[in-house]
């Protein structure tokens, strides 16, 4: 088993981060991310924002790797997340779902908000593999570089998502419905659109579905939670 701890200091405020990090698909550093789905939203009796997103990203085996054990380099993660805007943090934990013999990923990601108006974000993750074969050490090692990889690489995505939002609020426009949505619909290429749940239940057709981007009904949403309206009670 591999560990891995790491922690970052945005110069941003935490309302900012934290919805750049709910928008960060799709974006040039994520180009393995084929979809986003949101599975449920709700929010808790203590006032928390908890969300379930089903995501299929793309990867690519070893070419150490033995031949015919994994038909395609494909895999579902579910991601599970938590915005408390009172205690101001966010908490999101993400698994793999298929290729656990293989190797298991599980990763926490926590963003604080921090003193002068900054935002703390701490990664941790957890690689296990249960292959065997002797390959089980290399193959964790190998989870493990590949994940470092890619936090520098989703940190680089949710900072450009940043300054696009840093962007917009220049604009002489407003940031209430998703026809405003800056960055994340304007990218080339191929759109994993993060989709809400609906009452007919999962899409079936979801690399079909993901190349026909749909207006982010989240955007407007997570603003409004983010930056409530001033009581007037």
């Amino acid at each position: 088993m591999k560990f891995f701890s790491q922690s970052f200091s945005y110069d941003d405020p935490w309302s900012i981060v934290t919805l750049a990090f709910f928008l960060r698909y799709p974006n040039p550093y994520a180009s393995h991310v084929i979809s986003c789905d949101v599975v449920s939203r709700e929010v808790s009796p203590a006032g928390s924002l908890i969300t379930t997103r089903l995501i299929l990203k793309r990867g690519a085996m070893p070419r150490w790797f033995p031949k015919g054990i994994i038909s395609r380099a494909e895999t579902w993660v579910v991601e599970e997340s938590e915005v408390d805007p009172v205690g101001r943090t966010v908490r999101c934990k993400t698994s793999n779902l298929d290729h656990v013999k293989v190797m298991q990923v599980e990763e926490s990601v926590v963003f604080r908000s921090a003193p002068e108006g900054k935002t703390l974000q701490l990664t941790e993750a957890r690689i296990l593999s249960h292959f065997g074969w002797g390959l089980t050490k290399r193959i964790e090692t190998h989870g493990l570089n590949r994940f470092k990889a890619n936090v520098q690489r989703s940190r680089e995505g949710v900072s450009l998502i940043v300054q696009l939002l840093r962007q917009s609020r220049l604009q002489p426009m407003s940031l209430g419905g998703p026809e405003d949505a800056p960055g994340p619909l304007s990218f080339p290429g191929p759109t994993p659109v993060e989709r809400e749940p609906s009452s007919t239940g999962a899409d079936s057709n979801t690399h079909a579905a993901c190349s026909q981007p749909r207006a982010q009904n989240s955007w407007s949403r997570l603003k409004e939670w983010l930056h409530p309206p001033p009581r007037t009670d």
